[in-house]
């Protein structure tokens, strides 16, 4: 059965697609099935209302992040995050920052309201070294757009924050850094496990 909301670190996650604009090299998905115990290869995509049924609970805190970009299916994002946003709870989203261009429009804007706070995987700090371990869809123009949505994100009054993965090395992960207070967001180093 296909596993659409799990809790992980007491927080309820949802994992709306398999598919992603990037195919990183260090991504969880290349080496595990799940998370938590949690089964994340998806058969067949969830619904909204799907999704919502199974938030029965309430959960203050929802994160958009399973084993596939989970902008690629912003309109039930979107519909899902309206509904927490609507009882009170807390909505973060965790990105590779690709929606805008993926969907041909500003996403950002569409988020106002309905995300609190929008993690976004930097994991580097040129374009070069991006598109080496991201091995994203969009060659090495996926940087600028991740970039872009960044700022739109900060602009529009939305919590960002860059995340890059201790094994870049310090020279990379300073650099990275000042991009990140450049834009104007947090910046967390992860522990590649």
């Amino acid at each position: 059965m296909d596993t659409y909301v799990y809790e992980y670190k007491g927080r309820a996650y949802i994992n709306l697609t398999n598919k992603c604009t990037n195919d990183c090299t260090f991504c969880i998905r290349n080496h595990k099935d799940g998370v938590g115990g949690h089964e994340l290869w998806l058969t067949r995509e969830p619904t909204a209302a799907g999704v919502i049924a199974l938030l029965g609970e309430k959960p203050k805190e929802v994160v958009f992040c399973g084993f596939g970009e989970p902008t690629i299916k912003i309109e039930e994002l979107k519909v899902i995050a309206k509904f927490v946003k609507g009882y009170g709870g807390h909505v973060r989203l965790n990105t590779n920052g690709h929606a805008s261009a993926f969907h041909g429009r500003d996403i950002a804007s569409e988020l106002v309201g309905l995300v609190d706070e929008v993690s976004i995987s930097l994991n580097n700090s040129d374009a070069e070294k991006y598109n080496k371990v991201s091995r994203s869809s969009f060659g090495v123009e996926g940087y600028g757009h991740m970039l872009r949505f960044a700022r739109d994100c900060v602009q529009y009054g939305i919590a960002v924050t860059f995340s890059v993965m201790d094994l870049i090395g310090e020279e990379d992960i300073a650099k990275s850094k000042a991009i990140a207070d450049d834009i104007g967001a947090r910046f967390r180093v992860r522990q590649y496990c």
